[in-house]
Protein backbone atom coordinates (compact mmCIF):
# COMPACT_ATOMS: atom_id res chain seq x y z
CA UNK A 1 0.00 0.00 0.00
CA UNK A 2 1.59 3.50 -0.64
CA UNK A 3 2.12 5.87 1.63
CA UNK A 4 1.03 9.18 2.01
CA UNK A 5 4.16 10.98 1.53
CA UNK A 6 5.31 8.49 -1.61
CA UNK A 7 4.38 11.30 -5.07
CA UNK A 8 6.13 14.03 -2.91
CA UNK A 9 9.30 11.51 -2.77
CA UNK A 10 9.46 11.51 -5.99
CA UNK A 11 11.59 15.57 -6.66
CA UNK A 12 12.60 15.23 -2.43
CA UNK A 13 16.18 15.51 -2.74
CA UNK A 14 16.47 16.25 -6.70
CA UNK A 15 17.76 19.69 -7.40
CA UNK A 16 15.07 22.57 -8.52
CA UNK A 17 16.12 21.92 -12.40
CA UNK A 18 14.72 17.91 -12.41
CA UNK A 19 11.04 19.58 -10.78
CA UNK A 20 8.65 18.94 -13.23
CA UNK A 21 7.03 22.01 -13.90
CA UNK A 22 3.46 20.93 -13.60
CA UNK A 23 4.63 19.79 -9.83
CA UNK A 24 5.69 23.77 -9.25
CA UNK A 25 2.71 25.58 -11.31
CA UNK A 26 -0.07 23.01 -9.00
CA UNK A 27 1.77 23.93 -6.07
CA UNK A 28 1.86 27.65 -6.66
CA UNK A 29 -2.08 27.43 -7.71
CA UNK A 30 -2.82 25.72 -4.33
CA UNK A 31 -0.68 27.92 -2.02
CA UNK A 32 -2.52 31.13 -3.42
CA UNK A 33 -5.77 29.54 -2.83
CA UNK A 34 -4.77 28.71 0.66
CA UNK A 35 -3.71 32.36 1.95
CA UNK A 36 -5.82 33.92 3.63
CA UNK A 37 -5.91 37.53 4.38
CA UNK A 38 -7.15 37.11 7.51
CA UNK A 39 -5.63 33.91 9.14
CA UNK A 40 -5.76 31.69 12.12
CA UNK A 41 -2.66 30.41 11.33
CA UNK A 42 0.97 30.88 10.04
CA UNK A 43 2.56 28.62 8.53
CA UNK A 44 6.07 29.94 8.64
CA UNK A 45 8.93 27.68 6.51
CA UNK A 46 12.69 28.58 7.12
CA UNK A 47 15.11 27.51 4.82
CA UNK A 48 19.00 27.78 4.43
CA UNK A 49 20.04 26.11 1.27
CA UNK A 50 17.24 23.72 0.89
CA UNK A 51 17.11 23.27 -3.44
CA UNK A 52 16.56 19.85 -2.74
CA UNK A 53 13.48 20.19 -0.47
CA UNK A 54 11.99 23.36 -0.20
CA UNK A 55 9.80 21.97 -3.51
CA UNK A 56 8.77 19.07 -1.66
CA UNK A 57 7.90 20.61 1.36
CA UNK A 58 5.69 23.47 -0.41
CA UNK A 59 3.67 20.69 -2.77
CA UNK A 60 2.94 18.69 0.20
CA UNK A 61 1.36 22.13 2.16
CA UNK A 62 -0.47 23.15 -0.96
CA UNK A 63 -2.06 19.78 -0.31
CA UNK A 64 -3.57 20.40 3.30
CA UNK A 65 -6.43 19.49 4.57
CA UNK A 66 -7.54 22.55 7.22
CA UNK A 67 -11.30 24.42 7.52
CA UNK A 68 -9.02 27.07 9.13
CA UNK A 69 -8.05 30.17 7.56
CA UNK A 70 -4.08 29.93 7.44
CA UNK A 71 -1.09 31.90 5.95
CA UNK A 72 1.88 30.75 4.47
CA UNK A 73 5.31 32.81 4.35
CA UNK A 74 8.84 31.76 4.08
CA UNK A 75 12.36 32.77 5.93
CA UNK A 76 15.14 32.36 3.15
CA UNK A 77 18.41 32.48 5.91
CA UNK A 78 20.58 33.94 3.24
CA UNK A 79 21.26 30.73 0.80
CA UNK A 80 23.96 30.60 -1.46
CA UNK A 81 21.41 27.84 -3.89
CA UNK A 82 17.97 28.48 -5.39
CA UNK A 83 16.19 28.20 -2.14
CA UNK A 84 15.06 31.88 -2.76
CA UNK A 85 14.05 31.66 -6.24
CA UNK A 86 11.83 28.30 -5.19
CA UNK A 87 10.34 30.71 -2.85
CA UNK A 88 9.52 33.52 -5.50
CA UNK A 89 8.26 30.43 -7.62
CA UNK A 90 6.15 29.06 -4.99
CA UNK A 91 4.31 32.29 -4.89
CA UNK A 92 4.13 32.78 -1.37
CA UNK A 93 5.69 36.08 0.53
CA UNK A 94 9.09 35.47 1.89
CA UNK A 95 11.92 37.31 3.96
CA UNK A 96 15.58 37.05 3.64
CA UNK A 97 17.55 36.80 7.11
CA UNK A 98 20.75 37.69 7.06
CA UNK A 99 22.03 36.41 10.16
CA UNK A 100 22.76 32.69 9.88
CA UNK A 101 20.62 30.81 13.11
CA UNK A 102 17.67 29.28 13.43
CA UNK A 103 16.65 31.40 16.41
CA UNK A 104 17.40 34.45 13.81
CA UNK A 105 15.43 32.47 10.90
CA UNK A 106 12.31 31.41 13.40
CA UNK A 107 12.31 34.99 15.17
CA UNK A 108 12.31 36.73 11.73
CA UNK A 109 9.49 34.30 10.78
CA UNK A 110 7.67 35.20 13.94
CA UNK A 111 7.80 38.62 13.88
CA UNK A 112 6.23 38.60 9.94
CA UNK A 113 3.61 36.06 10.69
CA UNK A 114 -0.05 37.72 11.35
CA UNK A 115 -2.02 34.70 12.74
CA UNK A 116 -3.18 34.41 16.12
CA UNK A 117 -1.08 30.87 15.86
CA UNK A 118 2.42 30.28 14.71
CA UNK A 119 3.82 26.44 13.05
CA UNK A 120 7.53 26.00 12.36
CA UNK A 121 8.45 24.21 9.76
CA UNK A 122 11.46 22.95 8.55
CA UNK A 123 11.54 22.34 5.18
CA UNK A 124 13.33 19.08 4.83
CA UNK A 125 10.02 17.96 6.58
CA UNK A 126 6.98 16.39 4.79
CA UNK A 127 3.77 16.94 6.55
CA UNK A 128 0.25 15.00 5.77
CA UNK A 129 -2.64 16.94 5.06
CA UNK A 130 -4.55 16.72 8.28
CA UNK A 131 -1.57 17.63 10.22
CA UNK A 132 -2.33 21.14 10.76
CA UNK A 133 -6.33 21.13 11.41
CA UNK A 134 -5.27 18.32 14.15
CA UNK A 135 -2.83 20.78 15.91
CA UNK A 136 -4.65 23.59 15.26
CA UNK A 137 -7.91 21.94 17.40
CA UNK A 138 -5.76 21.15 20.02
CA UNK A 139 -3.96 24.61 20.75
CA UNK A 140 -7.23 26.33 20.21
CA UNK A 141 -8.56 24.45 23.59
CA UNK A 142 -8.89 26.37 26.94
CA UNK A 143 -5.50 26.67 28.82
CA UNK A 144 -3.32 25.32 25.92
CA UNK A 145 -0.52 27.86 24.54
CA UNK A 146 1.54 25.32 22.45
CA UNK A 147 1.33 21.78 20.84
CA UNK A 148 3.84 19.22 19.41
CA UNK A 149 3.77 16.32 17.71
CA UNK A 150 5.51 13.37 16.57
CA UNK A 151 7.87 12.42 13.72
CA UNK A 152 9.41 9.50 11.72
CA UNK A 153 12.23 8.67 9.40
CA UNK A 154 12.30 7.92 5.64
CA UNK A 155 12.82 4.31 5.43
CA UNK A 156 16.23 3.88 2.97
CA UNK A 157 18.61 1.14 2.35
CA UNK A 158 20.25 1.92 5.25
CA UNK A 159 17.87 1.83 8.07
CA UNK A 160 14.37 -0.48 7.28
CA UNK A 161 11.07 0.49 7.94
CA UNK A 162 10.86 -2.52 10.81
CA UNK A 163 14.67 -0.97 12.44
CA UNK A 164 12.89 2.47 11.98
CA UNK A 165 9.35 1.54 13.78
CA UNK A 166 11.09 -0.03 16.39
CA UNK A 167 13.31 2.94 16.87
CA UNK A 168 10.66 5.75 16.88
CA UNK A 169 8.34 3.42 19.15
CA UNK A 170 11.41 3.57 21.95
CA UNK A 171 11.64 7.11 21.20
CA UNK A 172 8.25 8.28 21.36
CA UNK A 173 7.50 6.30 24.74
CA UNK A 174 10.34 8.06 26.27
CA UNK A 175 9.30 11.32 25.02
CA UNK A 176 5.54 10.77 25.73
CA UNK A 177 6.48 10.08 29.62
CA UNK A 178 8.88 13.21 29.62
CA UNK A 179 6.43 15.52 28.60
CA UNK A 180 4.10 15.06 32.28
CA UNK A 181 6.66 16.92 33.85
CA UNK A 182 9.19 18.38 31.26
CA UNK A 183 7.34 19.37 28.09
CA UNK A 184 10.23 21.36 27.08
CA UNK A 185 11.96 18.93 26.26
CA UNK A 186 10.19 16.87 24.35
CA UNK A 187 9.32 19.82 21.86
CA UNK A 188 11.13 19.69 18.46
CA UNK A 189 10.78 22.33 15.97
CA UNK A 190 9.58 20.24 12.82
CA UNK A 191 6.59 19.72 14.83
CA UNK A 192 5.60 22.81 17.08
CA UNK A 193 2.99 25.30 16.89
CA UNK A 194 2.01 27.52 19.70
CA UNK A 195 0.19 30.98 20.74
CA UNK A 196 2.12 33.52 18.40
CA UNK A 197 1.27 36.55 20.46
CA UNK A 198 2.52 35.05 23.56
CA UNK A 199 5.59 33.89 21.35
CA UNK A 200 6.37 37.72 20.19
CA UNK A 201 6.36 38.44 24.06
CA UNK A 202 9.20 35.96 24.96
CA UNK A 203 10.92 35.65 21.34
CA UNK A 204 13.21 33.24 20.17
CA UNK A 205 16.85 32.70 21.52
CA UNK A 206 19.61 33.58 19.13
CA UNK A 207 22.34 33.47 21.52
CA UNK A 208 22.18 29.50 21.28
CA UNK A 209 23.49 26.88 18.34
CA UNK A 210 20.81 24.74 18.67
CA UNK A 211 17.56 23.93 21.55
CA UNK A 212 15.80 27.35 20.38
CA UNK A 213 12.47 26.12 20.09
CA UNK A 214 12.91 24.03 23.78
CA UNK A 215 13.83 27.14 24.91
CA UNK A 216 10.96 29.31 23.66
CA UNK A 217 8.44 26.20 24.83
CA UNK A 218 10.14 26.29 28.40
CA UNK A 219 9.06 30.08 28.36
CA UNK A 220 5.32 29.74 26.90
CA UNK A 221 4.86 26.86 29.89
CA UNK A 222 3.91 29.49 32.82
CA UNK A 223 0.93 30.70 30.63
CA UNK A 224 -0.60 27.37 30.21
CA UNK A 225 -0.30 23.58 29.31
CA UNK A 226 2.07 22.17 26.16
CA UNK A 227 -0.11 19.69 24.78
CA UNK A 228 1.55 16.49 23.23
CA UNK A 229 -0.10 14.98 19.91
CA UNK A 230 0.27 11.43 19.36
CA UNK A 231 -2.27 11.25 16.41
CA UNK A 232 -1.03 9.60 13.25
CA UNK A 233 -2.60 11.60 11.22
CA UNK A 234 -0.49 14.17 12.36
CA UNK A 235 2.92 12.99 12.67
CA UNK A 236 5.55 14.34 10.20
CA UNK A 237 8.11 12.82 7.98
CA UNK A 238 11.76 13.45 7.73
CA UNK A 239 15.56 12.34 6.96
CA UNK A 240 17.65 10.15 8.88
CA UNK A 241 20.64 12.70 8.25
CA UNK A 242 20.41 13.01 11.99
CA UNK A 243 21.92 9.68 12.36
CA UNK A 244 24.85 10.56 10.52
CA UNK A 245 26.62 7.83 9.44
CA UNK A 246 25.65 5.38 12.26
CA UNK A 247 23.62 2.36 12.10
CA UNK A 248 19.95 2.71 14.24
CA UNK A 249 21.55 0.53 16.72
CA UNK A 250 24.42 3.17 17.07
CA UNK A 251 22.33 5.54 17.17
CA UNK A 252 19.44 4.32 20.10
CA UNK A 253 22.92 3.26 22.37
CA UNK A 254 24.00 6.69 22.06
CA UNK A 255 20.91 8.34 22.58
CA UNK A 256 20.47 5.83 25.74
CA UNK A 257 23.75 6.95 26.77
CA UNK A 258 22.70 10.77 26.26
CA UNK A 259 19.43 10.75 28.07
CA UNK A 260 20.30 8.20 30.93
CA UNK A 261 23.03 10.67 32.59
CA UNK A 262 20.58 12.60 35.02
CA UNK A 263 17.33 10.65 34.03
CA UNK A 264 15.85 11.80 36.78
CA UNK A 265 15.12 15.20 35.99
CA UNK A 266 12.45 14.28 33.31
CA UNK A 267 10.32 13.57 37.12
CA UNK A 268 10.56 17.21 37.84
CA UNK A 269 9.19 20.50 36.21
CA UNK A 270 11.60 23.07 36.40
CA UNK A 271 11.20 27.17 35.14
CA UNK A 272 14.95 27.02 34.10
CA UNK A 273 17.83 25.45 32.60
CA UNK A 274 21.82 26.02 32.56
CA UNK A 275 23.15 25.99 28.98
CA UNK A 276 25.93 23.99 28.09
CA UNK A 277 29.36 25.91 27.15
CA UNK A 278 29.12 24.09 23.84
CA UNK A 279 25.98 25.07 23.23
CA UNK A 280 26.65 28.86 23.60
CA UNK A 281 27.02 31.27 20.35
CA UNK A 282 30.61 32.87 21.35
Amino acid sequence: MADWYDKYLTIYGKPFSEVPQEVIDGTRERLADLQSDKPLASIVLIAYNEETHLQACLWAISEIKCNYPVEIIGVDNNSTDRTAEIYQKSGIPYYTEYQRSCGYARRCGLHHSRGKYYFDVDTDTLYPPQYYEIMLETLMKPGVVAVSSLWSYFPNASHGKLGLKLYELCRDTFLWIQHFKRPELSVRGLVFAYDAELGKKEEYRVDIICGEDGSMALSLKKYGRIEFIRDYRARAITSDETFGHQSLWENFVHRVKIQGKGIARIFYATDHYEDSEGNLIK
